[in-house]
């Protein structure tokens, strides 16, 4: 009965003018607070470890990436090291504060496929919608362990967390990358200039799994992998909210387009 309701939904809305004025001031207003949290959240977090391979980048990818108990002294240094116990704190309070960005993220990218679905009426990007939350619950899942092993390298012992680290972390980087691969190859559909951002943002997703293969030569580049995607959908729900608000016209963008051609 759910699922009739649901796919009765689904062909509903799939009949109606495009029209995705409130889906994208949703996308816009979750795209802000992801920007301005993020900002927050990488002053949060240690900005140095204590010897951490160049190619990490920041310290918080080092620890998504760690391996054993060498990669954590690396990133928090020795007992003896005077500035451990502040990176360990640093650390926990930017994880415990992740959670929220978590939600942000996985609200404006959820958002931004049921907005470009509105739009060009794809199922599949209402399918993709889905991806970005999944991403946030193997997020959730990340910090969990990194908890256990924080709280572990703190005591001195090894935490067992340790062997299943690097599922959730490839699972959430994976399903990040193929989020911007569907807003990238959404946006190809909705004119030229969209369609050259479009591809860039896909472009854009490929060093994902070299940074996954080998992250301390790429892990740097999981950021800007992952913005490139992110800021076409920042652009388009802030076309798309001009339109509506501004402009004071609810057509699509890609309506829009078509009727200006």
């Amino acid at each position: 009965m759910a699922v009739g309701g649901l796919q009765h939904w689904i062909e509903t809305q799939r009949t109606r003018p495009p029209a995705p004025a409130c889906a994208w001031y949703w996308t816009l207003a979750f795209g802000i607070a992801v920007t301005l949290f993020g900002l927050h959240l990488t002053q949060v977090f240690p900005q140095t470890g204590h010897d951490i391979a160049p190619g990490y980048g920041a310290p918080v990818l080092a620890l998504e990436f760690a391996g054993g108990q060498p990669d954590l002294e690396a990133i928090f240094g020795f007992y003896t090291d005077p500035q451990q116990v502040g990176r360990l704190a640093a650390m926990r309070a930017g994880n415990e504060q992740d959670y929220l960005y978590m939600l942000l993220y996985a609200g404006f990218l959820g958002c931004g496929c049921f907005a470009l679905w509105r739009e060009l009426r794809l199922r599949p990007l209402l399918a993709a919608a889905a991806l970005p939350v999944t991403a946030a619950l193997c997020d959730a899942y990340e910090n969990w362990l990194l908890f256990d092993i924080q709280a572990a390298f703190t005591a001195g012992d090894y935490s067992p967390a340790m062997a299943s680290l690097p599922y959730p972390v490839a699972a959430k980087f994976l399903l990040l990358a193929a989020t911007n691969v569907v807003i990238g190859a959404a946006a190809t559909q909705m004119g030229r200039w969209w369609a050259l951002f479009g591809t860039l943002a896909i472009l854009a997703a490929i060093p994902t799994v070299m940074a996954i293969i080998t992250p301390a030569a790429f892990g740097w580049a999981l950021l800007p992998s992952a913005a490139g995607g992110w800021i076409v959908l920042l652009a388009l729900a802030v076309a798309g909210s001009w339109r509506a608000l501004v402009r004071g016209d609810r057509s699509s963008i890609s309506t829009a387009r078509r009727r200006n051609r």
